[in-house]
Parts: C-alpha cells; sequence; structure tokens
C-alpha cells in the first residue's frame, strides 16, 4: 500500500470514527443477573457515573460491567436500537448474542 492510499485510508477511518459519535450500550448487573441499557454521546462518562454510583436509579443494582456497545452516526439509530433492546423481541436478540460471555462474566465472579 502506498503511502498515499494509507494516509487517505486513515483520514477516513479517523472521520467515520468522529461521526460515530452515539453509543447504545448494554451493562450487566453483577447483583441482579439483569441488563441495564442505554445511549450516550459520552461512553466513558457516562460508565463513570454508573460505576461511581452517580446515577441513583440503578445504585443498588451495581456492580455492572460493560457486556457490549454499537456506535450509530445518528441520534435517531441510536435511540431505535436501544429502544429495541429493551423490547422482548430485543431482550432475547441480546442474551443470544451474550451469552458465552454473561455465563463466563458470572461465573468469574
Amino acid at each position: 500500500m502506498t503511502l498515499n492510499k494509507r494516509a487517505k485510508n486513515n483520514f477516513y477511518n479517523e472521520l467515520v470514527m468522529k461521526k460515530l459519535q452515539y453509543c447504545v450500550y448494554v451493562l450487566y448487573s453483577l447483583k441482579d443477573s439483569n441488563f441495564y441499557i442505554g445511549y450516550t454521546t459520552n461512553l466513558h462518562g457516562r460508565l463513570t457515573s454508573h460505576i461511581t454510583g452517580n446515577s441513583k436509579a440503578i445504585e443498588p443494582r451495581r456492580p455492572f460491567t460493560l457486556l457490549f456497545c454499537e456506535y450509530f452516526l445518528s441520534k435517531h439509530d441510536a435511540i431505535r436500537r436501544e429502544k429495541y433492546f429493551k423490547t422482548t423481541a430485543g431482550k432475547k436478540a441480546l442474551r443470544m448474542k451474550i451469552k458465552s460471555k454473561a455465563m463466563n462474566i458470572k461465573n468469574f465472579y
């Protein structure tokens, strides 16, 4: 690959990553073995808030582990995906997708 081609690919990858600012994330509660599903534009900040207990609604369900996240170009798409994961069909698909990881985490603790 030539330098120009590599530079173009790097530029394109950086551009795409900057645009993927909406994140749908799934946390797994080690306390009650249930999921918490949300979306954010600042995953690190949101996870910090959940882990430190600054989010009062889910504080009693701590500790959590991040199981899954997806990034989207638009807020609309992220919200639609979050809502889907909160449906019965979405939860079933999510459990199938991450079943082995959740079991490994549960057995680890």
